[in-house]
C-alpha cells in the first residue's frame, strides 16, 4: 500500500552541504518526492513540533539544535513508505545504523544525525500537516 510520510533534513545535515545528496539517494531508493520546503524553525515551531518529548531531559537542547539552521522538511511517497524510510536512514544513533544508512554516513551522534522521519501512520499525518497543505503536494 502506498503511503506518505515526512522526513526532515536536519540543521547538521542542511549546514554541511549534504541536503542534496539525501534527496538523491531517497530517490534512488524509491521514494517519490510529493512536497519541499526549506525554513528555519522559531522556538515556539520547534517546541510544537517536538511537543511530544517535552517532558524528556533532552527536550531544551533538541529545541536548541532544530532552530539553529536550516530544515528541509519534506514528504515522500511509496509502498510502506514509513516503515522502509525507517529503515532506509537507519537507527537514531549513527554509531548504531547500518553501514550505507543516511544516519551512519551523514550523522554524527545521536542528536545531529542528519535526518528526522515520521514512525507511525499518525505521526506522519500530524507532522505532514505542520508543514504542509494538501494544495502544496503534487
Amino acid at each position: 500500500m502506498k503511503e506518505k510520510t515526512l522526513l526532515m533534513v536536519k540543521p547538521d545535515a542542511t549546514g554541511n552541504g549534504n541536503t542534496g545528496a539525501i534527496i538523491r539517494r531517497l530517490e534512488m531508493e524509491g521514494f517519490r518526492l510529493l512536497g519541499l520546503r526549506s525554513l528555519k524553525l522559531a522556538r515556539a515551531e520547534a517546541e510544537a513540533f517536538y511537543g511530544v518529548h517535552k517532558d524528556r531531559p533532552f527536550f531544551p537542547d533538541l529545541v536548541d539544535y532544530i532552530t539553529s539552521g536550516m530544515v528541509v522538511p519534506m514528504v515522500l511517497e511509496r509502498e510502506n513508505a514509513i516503515l522502509s524510510l525507517r529503515e532506509f536512514i537507519g537507527a537514531t544513533n549513527p554509531a548504531e545504523a547500518r553501514e550505507g544508512s543516511i544516519r551512519k554516513d551523514f550523522g554524527a551522534d545521536i542528536q545531529h544525525n542528519a535526518v528526522h522521519s515520521s514512525d507511525a501512520p499518525e505521526t506522519a499525518v500530524r507532522e505532514i500537516g505542520f508543514f504542509f497543505t494538501e494544495k502544496d503536494l503534487v
